[in-house]
C-alpha cells in the first residue's frame, strides 16, 4: 500500500516516490536529503519591506493618539477647558474600542507574511550520486510540509 505524505499541484511525496513538476525520484534512490536558504528574490525583499510598513502603521496610529491625548490635556488650562478635554478622550476612547476588531485585518496580513517567509528555500537530495535541487520556494509554510514530508518517506525505506 503506497501512503502519500504530502501532495498538491506540483509536488507529490509518497511512499514510494518523489514527483516534482512530473520527474519521479524513487525513495529507494534518495542516498541523503537536507535544505538550503537560497539567495533572496524580488518577492521576499518586497514582502519583508511590507512586513515594516505595516508594523510602522499599527505601531505609529496608537503612538500619534497617545501623543495626541497627552497634549490636550496639558494645553487645557481652565475647568471648561478640562470638560472638553475628558469629553474628546472619551470619544477618542470609545472609537479606538469600536474600532479594535478591525485590527485583525492587518495583524492577519502581518501572521501570514511570516508564513510565507524571507528567504528561498532549497530542497536537495543525492540521487544516483548526484546532488540535485528538488524544489526551490519562498513559501516557508509549504516548503517545510514538503521537507518533512521528503523526510519521512525516507526514513520508512532507511
Amino acid at each position: 500500500m503506497v501512503t502519500v505524505y504530502y501532495r498538491d499541484p506540483h509536488v507529490q511525496v509518497t511512499s514510494d516516490a518523489v514527483r516534482v513538476d512530473g520527474v519521479s525520484y524513487p525513495v529507494t534512490a534518495l542516498e541523503l536529503v537536507w535544505h538550503h536558504r537560497g539567495s533572496g528574490t524580488t518577492r521576499t525583499r518586497s514582502r519583508r519591506l511590507g512586513r515594516g510598513v505595516l508594523i510602522l502603521i499599527i505601531s505609529i496610529l496608537p503612538l500619534a493618539a497617545i501623543v495626541c491625548a497627552i497634549s490636550l490635556v496639558y494645553s487645557a488650562s481652565d475647568r471648561a477647558a478640562w470638560g472638553l478635554a475628558a469629553g474628546v478622550l472619551a470619544v477618542g476612547v470609545i472609537g479606538a474600542l469600536a474600532l479594535a476588531p478591525l485590527a485583525e485585518v492587518p495583524l492577519g496580513w502581518l501572521d501570514r507574511s511570516y508564513d510565507r517567509g524571507n528567504a528561498v528555500n532549497e530542497l536537495w537530495v543525492r540521487y544516483a550520486g548526484e546532488d540535485r535541487l528538488l524544489l526551490r520556494t519562498s513559501d516557508a509554510l509549504r516548503f517545510g510540509q514538503i521537507y518533512r514530508a521528503v523526510q519521512r518517506a525516507v526514513e520508512q525505506h532507511g
